[in-house]
């Protein structure tokens, strides 16, 4: 046991599809040792790596005039037994620093080695601007596994309701992807909003489904001709919706109200959400000086910037899953200070474990990274 300890120590870190495979990377390890086994590994294969899960992509697709599917061959230990609505982190390199987010994915699993994921360009999202308009197929990423909990169970309920709006409708594109493939289709009802036609994501494949498939109705709104979705007159649109269990994902007040309606049902089980923002106070923060005592770096930032955020912008490898503060993956100890949590206002001291993905500063604060 001692022995194969030793073996697999240099690769604990990585994350692999078969526990045999961190005994070999850890022997390549310690046979190439001063020297990594990426300095030898790289030079066969980018996606062959010892110490990391790395991909490749291949192809940028545009859905809509700011949407883009990006397809992206996977490298060594890369698990495709994902479920679909699960999400998957991309670590991209731009002029020499990483980035890191979280997208969900839009492919469904298969013995192929490429995923895909399907991106809107924010604004305000550097990442996701780069992915959709200025990534070139060939380069090499840096890959987390997919993670999460937004996905049908096996089998599906007999009854479906899909919420969505926006890019929301991209973790319910790859269910509904599965469920077409294995041709278990159930009876689903799906709402899905847009500000009008042209900015539908999987506009011809999602009318093209409903034609082929009869237990499948799509309803579209066009927010610029018709308003968003009113969730409170729910049963105007779907007269059974209380007797269906609901995914929704899409804007963060639609899913506000969404689980307002559910819980005044006493449905509130029946709910499941998945958000791509984090659902903010308006309790805000007076911001601080955050120090990461391992690496020494500190930064002065404001009462809306994450924690999470301030240690990437400043070089750290941050630990992340959701950013959402749903899946637990990003908690540290809080070394010293006081910390603020961004969605409910609640401030957390120091020896509390703590989410960076939804904290920031109050004041001034250390972590141990």
């Amino acid at each position: 046991m001692d022995l194969l300890k030793w073996s697999k120590r240099p690769a604990a870190g990585v994350e692999a599809t078969k526990p045999q495979i961190n005994v070999l990377r850890g022997l390549v390890a310690r046979a190439t040792t001063p020297l990594l086994p990426d300095d030898y590994l790289h030079l066969l294969n980018p996606l062959w790596s010892a110490r990391e899960l790395r991909g490749r992509i291949v192809a940028v697709r545009k859905e809509t005039d700011d949407t883009a599917t990006v397809d992206i061959e996977t490298g060594w230990g890369f698990s495709h037994r994902y479920r679909p609505g699960q999400y998957v982190g991309i670590g991209l390199q731009v002029e020499g620093r990483w980035h890191w987010r979280s997208y969900s994915l839009t492919s469904i699993a298969g013995d192929d080695k490429v995923i895909s994921v399907t991106v809107k360009a924010n604004p305000d999202g550097f990442l996701s601007s780069h992915l959709v308009d200025g990534v070139l197929p060939g380069t090499v990423i840096r890959l987390a596994a997919p993670k999460g909990d937004f996905s049908l169970p096996s089998p599906p309920p007999k009854k479906v309701l899909f919420v969505t709006a926006g890019s929301g409708v991209t973790p319910v594109m790859a269910m509904l992807r599965g469920l077409r493939s294995r041709g278990d289709m159930p009876d689903v009802v799906h709402l899905h909003s847009a500000p009008n036609r042209e900015s539908v994501i999987f506009h011809d494949e999602l009318v093209a489904l409903q034609e082929e498939s009869p237990s499948y109705h799509l309803e579209m709104q066009f927010t610029r001709e018709d308003g968003k979705i009113d969730l409170h007159d729910l049963g105007s649109v779907v007269p059974d919706w209380q007797e269906r269990e609901c995914w929704a994902c899409g804007p963060v007040e639609m899913l506000d109200v969404a689980e307002q309606v559910w819980e005044k049902a006493g449905l509130h089980e029946s709910l499941h959400i998945e958000r791509f923002a984090i659902a903010r106070t308006d309790k805000g923060g007076e911001g601080g000086t955050v120090t990461f005592s391992k690496t020494g770096k500190s930064a002065e930032i404001d009462g809306a910037t994450t924690l999470l955020e301030a240690g990437e912008d400043l070089g750290i490898q941050m630990p992340f899953g959701c950013r959402m503060g749903i899946c637990q993956s990003c908690v540290v100890p809080l070394s010293a200070g006081y910390v603020r949590d961004l969605r409910s206002g609640d401030e957390r001291r120091e020896g509390d474990r703590i989410q960076t993905c939804i904290s920031t500063v109050s004041g001034e604060c250390t972590l141990d990274l």
